[in-house]
């Protein structure tokens, strides 16, 4: 039996590490047989039928001698074209059945319908011989002759889709006149013939010579897989498809974080510093609730007795340099600020003998108020050593220091020491005045004057010494301290007996009444109003009159 093959493409392996699917080689699909002989060439015919098992055709058992010549009888089933079994996948269709067809042939089209009930009784039946005498010496080739012509119908054809090339720059595969041959229909084939026993091996490969015409089969017309299948939709496009959105606002931010991140820093971190101090304060009372403790807090109250010669009480001239001092350090707090966050000043200053060296107008507020700063400062040292008041901001024992720890235990554990700043000041608020005073304060004005326009520009030596990079390091500290100090302060003021101390500060006397503590409203009124009152339409003016203010 003749056997039709195509190269199949091969693919990605099956397994890991695998060859490549199927194997290399011809595929395995087999096309049945096509009988394409006339009558007109009955050596064809019979070479070309299909074969039959000798075992399954019948064969009539007389003598050779007495051989009827062959006759018409009930025509013999054709052998139907193998077909390969196609391993099925998923649907095409949602909920439809595994593709392809159960009926589909490994060769590309629908597998034939097999022959009419009526046909198939005929094809099983032995085939009927008449008993026709016949010479016994009649040669073997006369036994084996074929009768008529047996018309087979031409296999259908299918046109198929083509694909990619299978070579680079090649053409498309398969080629443009390639078609998928459909399964032949069942045609009128010969009918089995009996042959003698003698030459039965001879003609196994052979159809017998004798048939009949059976009526063809119905062809099962080949379907067009070419175009692809309807399909229901079932996705859509949403109202953004076609429109972009518009882009929401960037939040405006304070900084480095939002108003509403701020505002959860604060709240978040307020309460975990109160959960710490609460924490601190039950620490630190058991710890003097120790009797070593006990001990070291009769020994060290919290403040050491001053020189015998140190004066009781404040002048006046002392609350009026407190005034002043607060004043010009809340507007160089502010003003500082300003310039760090100042991105395009709205105003320049230049000075009148140098009218190209220009500053902004909040640089020139900002160095204008650290040199009144100064000479208020200047005057309250001179003061402080004249009237001998030094002596209650300077340590004059090395027991201010053990009594500045007690002075600091008695705060944290609530039990505060005894306030008596009339006559002297326990040792923690004497270290922190003399700090402020003769520490922080000079550290100020000597980076605030590295960076400010009277430092000169061309002592390559001086400023190789001291550069401006260390003075901006460690200028803005220290107003970080400026503005804690001022807050603790004020909250001791106000915790430990408000209007006696006021009085001390603004009245200058030691009175429970309130004229220290409307002296310290009218200065905060004061305060205020300046605090708005710094701005460039007010400062122009004001810095017309030690240079010339432009807008560039």
């Amino acid at each position: 039996m003749a056997t039709y093959t195509a190269t199949v493409r091969q693919g990605l392996p099956r397994t890991p590490g695998g060859s490549a699917w199927p194997p290399a080689g011809e595929a395995p699909i087999e096309v049945a047989e096509q009988v394409g002989t006339t009558a007109e060439d009955p050596a064809v015919a019979v070479a070309a039928a299909p074969e039959v098992s000798v075992a399954a055709t019948p064969v009539a058992a007389a003598p050779v001698a007495e051989q009827p010549q062959p006759v018409a009888a009930p025509a013999v089933a054709p052998v139907a074209a193998s077909a390969v079994a196609i391993r099925r996948g998923l649907p095409r269709t949602p909920g439809g059945e595994p593709w392809p067809p159960a009926d589909f042939a490994a060769g590309g089209a629908p597998a034939v319908a097999p022959a009419s009930p009526a046909a198939q009784p005929a094809a099983a039946a032995p085939p009927a011989i008449a008993e026709t005498p016949q010479p016994a010496d009649a040669p073997v080739a006369a036994a084996a002759a074929p009768a008529a012509a047996v018309p087979v119908a031409a296999a259908s054809a299918i046109a198929v889709r083509r694909g990619l090339p299978r070579t680079p720059g090649g053409d498309a595969w398969p080629p443009a006149d390639f078609a998928a041959a459909a399964a032949p229909a069942p045609a009128e084939t010969a009918a089995a013939a009996p042959v003698p026993a003698e030459t039965a091996a001879a003609v196994v490969a052979a159809e017998p010579t004798v048939a009949t015409v059976a009526p063809a089969a119905e062809v099962v017309p080949a379907e067009d897989y070419s175009t692809p299948l309807p399909f229901t939709r079932t996705v859509w496009a949403g109202e953004t498809a076609f429109t972009r959105p518009a882009p929401k606002p960037e939040p405006q931010r304070v900084g480095p974080f939002t108003k509403g991140q701020w505002a959860g820093a604060v709240i978040i971190g307020g309460a975990g510093l109160l959960f710490a101090a609460g924490m601190v304060v039950v620490a630190v009372q058991w710890l003097l609730s120790l009797e070593f403790m006990q001990e070291f807090l009769a020994d060290y109250p919290g403040e050491y007795h001053l020189p015998e010669s140190a004066p009781v009480g404040f002048p006046a001239w002392l609350g009026w340099q407190h005034f002043f001092n607060v004043f010009l350090m809340v507007l160089i707090i502010r003003s500082g600020l300003t310039i760090r966050t100042e991105k395009r000043p709205t105003a320049f200053w230049s000075p009148r003998n140098n009218p190209k060296r220009k500053i902004s107008l909040t640089i020139w507020f900002h160095q204008s108020l650290d040199l009144l700063w100064v000479i208020n400062g200047v005057a309250f040292v001179v003061l402080l050593f004249v009237s001998g008041q030094w002596m209650r901001i300077v340590p004059t024992s090395w027991e201010v220091f053990p009594n500045a720890l007690s002075a600091a235990l008695q705060y944290v554990s609530l039990d505060w020491p005894t306030e008596n700043g009339w006559v002297n000041y326990n040792s923690l608020q004497q270290l922190a005045y003399f700090a402020t005073v003769f520490l922080a304060a000079p550290l100020a004005a000597i980076t605030g004057v590295r960076m400010g326009g009277l430092w000169p520009k061309n002592a390559k030596t001086l400023n190789k010494v001291y550069p401006v990079e260390w003075a901006r390091t460690v200028h803005f500290p220290v107003m970080l301290y400026f503005v804690l100090f001022i807050f603790v302060h004020v909250v001791l003021v106000l915790a430990t007996g408000a209007l006696r101390n006021l009085n001390h500060m603004y009245g200058a006397q030691d009175a429970d009444n309130w004229v220290g503590f409307w002296i310290f409203v009218a200065s905060l009124v004061v305060i205020a109003a300046a605090w708005v009152a710094a701005r460039p339409l007010v400062l122009a003016p004001i810095a017309r009159l030690f240079g010339k203010v432009s807008g560039r």
